[in-house]
């Protein structure tokens, strides 16, 4: 059952490479009500999720197999598409034209996950 319905009906995209953590994000966006998760371990898949549809929210971690999110970060902000950034490093992990973003450092709770989503999407 779902915990709120703050993601109801929103098509999610998830790029993570953390298989445990994919679950557990997954998890919390299904709890927020969220229609569907698309999910992404590596920079082209995600790329490739992208250029097929846009989604109306992701969910970005910094380091993916050892390469950085930020070309699906451009696409998705030249699309308007809201996104937060999660990471180990918190904010220190995220720099130059993307400091100004929602910057989340796992491991994460529900609240606080919940409370960066709002932000994003400005709610």
């Amino acid at each position: 059952m779902p915990r709120s319905n703050l993601l109801a009906g929103l098509d999610i995209l998830l790029i993570e490479d953390e298989t445990m953590v994919s679950f557990l994000i997954e998890e919390m966006l299904e709890q927020f009500g969220a229609a569907s998760v698309r999910h992404a371990a590596r920079l082209d898949a995600g790329l490739a999720l992208v250029a097929a549809k846009l989604p109306a929210l992701a969910i970005l971690d910094v380091n993916i197999g050892g390469e950085t999110v930020f070309p699906i970060a451009e696409r998705l902000e030249s699309g308007g598409i809201p996104f937060v950034f999660i990471t180990g490093y918190g904010r220190d992990g995220v720099h130059g034209r993307w400091a100004g973003r929602e910057v989340l450092q796992k491991p994460l709770t529900v609240q606080e996950f919940e409370y960066g989503l709002r932000r994003a999407l400005k709610l």
